[in-house]
Protein backbone atom coordinates (compact mmCIF):
# COMPACT_ATOMS: atom_id res chain seq x y z
CA UNK A 1 0.00 0.00 0.00
CA UNK A 2 1.23 3.81 -0.62
CA UNK A 3 2.25 6.09 1.98
CA UNK A 4 0.85 9.40 1.74
CA UNK A 5 4.67 10.39 0.63
CA UNK A 6 3.78 8.43 -2.41
CA UNK A 7 0.97 10.74 -3.51
CA UNK A 8 1.15 13.49 -6.36
CA UNK A 9 -0.77 16.44 -4.66
CA UNK A 10 -2.57 17.73 -7.59
CA UNK A 11 -4.21 20.36 -5.96
CA UNK A 12 -4.85 21.36 -2.54
CA UNK A 13 -7.16 24.19 -0.71
CA UNK A 14 -7.46 24.34 2.98
CA UNK A 15 -10.23 25.51 4.89
CA UNK A 16 -8.11 28.28 5.87
CA UNK A 17 -7.89 29.19 2.41
CA UNK A 18 -11.36 28.94 1.88
CA UNK A 19 -11.96 31.52 5.06
CA UNK A 20 -9.34 33.79 3.73
CA UNK A 21 -11.04 33.91 -0.17
CA UNK A 22 -14.69 34.25 1.33
CA UNK A 23 -15.55 30.52 0.14
CA UNK A 24 -16.72 29.67 3.82
CA UNK A 25 -17.74 32.97 6.33
CA UNK A 26 -16.43 32.37 9.91
CA UNK A 27 -19.27 32.55 12.02
CA UNK A 28 -17.62 30.86 15.08
CA UNK A 29 -18.33 33.78 17.91
CA UNK A 30 -21.94 33.63 16.67
CA UNK A 31 -22.52 30.08 16.79
CA UNK A 32 -20.74 29.65 20.67
CA UNK A 33 -22.87 31.72 21.71
CA UNK A 34 -25.82 29.84 20.13
CA UNK A 35 -24.09 27.12 22.15
CA UNK A 36 -21.61 25.18 19.74
CA UNK A 37 -18.15 24.69 21.21
CA UNK A 38 -16.43 24.23 18.21
CA UNK A 39 -15.18 26.40 14.90
CA UNK A 40 -17.80 27.20 13.04
CA UNK A 41 -18.07 28.32 9.21
CA UNK A 42 -21.37 28.81 6.43
CA UNK A 43 -20.37 28.73 3.10
CA UNK A 44 -20.76 31.46 0.84
CA UNK A 45 -23.87 30.34 -0.84
CA UNK A 46 -25.73 30.33 1.86
CA UNK A 47 -23.95 33.45 3.63
CA UNK A 48 -24.82 35.82 0.52
CA UNK A 49 -28.08 33.93 -0.97
CA UNK A 50 -29.77 34.00 2.32
CA UNK A 51 -28.44 35.22 5.88
CA UNK A 52 -27.66 38.31 4.14
CA UNK A 53 -31.00 40.29 3.88
CA UNK A 54 -32.05 40.76 0.18
CA UNK A 55 -31.94 44.55 -0.96
CA UNK A 56 -35.67 46.02 -0.13
CA UNK A 57 -35.94 44.11 3.22
CA UNK A 58 -34.45 46.82 5.19
CA UNK A 59 -34.93 47.07 9.61
CA UNK A 60 -38.89 47.95 9.24
CA UNK A 61 -39.02 44.12 7.86
CA UNK A 62 -37.08 43.13 10.93
CA UNK A 63 -34.58 41.43 8.87
CA UNK A 64 -31.00 41.66 9.92
CA UNK A 65 -27.70 39.18 9.22
CA UNK A 66 -27.42 38.95 12.82
CA UNK A 67 -31.26 37.59 13.23
CA UNK A 68 -31.04 35.65 10.24
CA UNK A 69 -27.74 34.24 10.74
CA UNK A 70 -28.84 33.20 14.52
CA UNK A 71 -32.50 31.41 12.97
CA UNK A 72 -29.37 29.28 11.30
CA UNK A 73 -27.60 28.34 13.95
CA UNK A 74 -30.02 27.79 16.27
CA UNK A 75 -32.05 25.11 13.84
CA UNK A 76 -28.50 23.66 13.16
CA UNK A 77 -28.08 23.39 17.30
CA UNK A 78 -31.78 21.89 17.66
CA UNK A 79 -30.74 19.35 14.58
CA UNK A 80 -27.90 18.54 16.15
CA UNK A 81 -28.78 18.10 19.71
CA UNK A 82 -32.15 15.26 18.54
CA UNK A 83 -29.45 13.46 16.19
CA UNK A 84 -26.49 12.48 18.60
CA UNK A 85 -24.17 10.27 17.40
CA UNK A 86 -23.99 11.47 13.33
CA UNK A 87 -21.82 13.65 11.71
CA UNK A 88 -24.23 15.24 9.19
CA UNK A 89 -27.86 16.53 10.44
CA UNK A 90 -30.36 18.02 7.93
CA UNK A 91 -33.08 21.02 8.40
CA UNK A 92 -34.94 23.46 7.01
CA UNK A 93 -35.30 27.16 7.26
CA UNK A 94 -37.63 29.79 5.86
CA UNK A 95 -36.29 33.02 4.85
CA UNK A 96 -38.01 36.19 4.43
CA UNK A 97 -37.21 36.85 0.86
CA UNK A 98 -39.58 39.98 -0.45
CA UNK A 99 -42.46 41.44 1.13
CA UNK A 100 -44.73 38.59 1.79
CA UNK A 101 -42.49 35.91 0.20
CA UNK A 102 -40.52 33.09 1.98
CA UNK A 103 -38.72 30.12 0.91
CA UNK A 104 -38.01 27.51 2.91
CA UNK A 105 -33.87 25.90 2.42
CA UNK A 106 -32.81 22.97 2.74
CA UNK A 107 -29.55 22.98 5.09
CA UNK A 108 -26.73 20.76 6.29
CA UNK A 109 -24.34 20.87 9.46
CA UNK A 110 -21.54 19.06 8.77
CA UNK A 111 -18.97 17.85 11.49
CA UNK A 112 -15.73 16.70 11.37
CA UNK A 113 -12.65 17.51 10.93
CA UNK A 114 -10.87 20.93 9.34
CA UNK A 115 -7.44 20.99 8.31
CA UNK A 116 -6.14 19.42 11.48
CA UNK A 117 -8.20 16.45 12.92
CA UNK A 118 -9.60 18.63 15.63
CA UNK A 119 -13.77 18.94 15.07
CA UNK A 120 -15.07 21.84 12.73
CA UNK A 121 -18.67 22.70 11.83
CA UNK A 122 -20.01 23.42 8.29
CA UNK A 123 -23.27 24.65 7.86
CA UNK A 124 -24.07 24.51 3.83
CA UNK A 125 -26.71 23.97 1.13
CA UNK A 126 -26.77 20.70 -0.20
CA UNK A 127 -24.83 21.92 -3.96
CA UNK A 128 -22.14 22.88 -1.44
CA UNK A 129 -21.59 19.52 -0.20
Amino acid sequence: MASDEDWNVVFEYSRAQAIADGVLINVTEQAKATGFKVHTVVTGTLYHGYVVPPAGLDGSFGQSVTGRLHDVLTLALFAARASKGTERVYFKVDFLMAPGKSETVDIIAHIGPGDTPAPVLTIMMPEDD
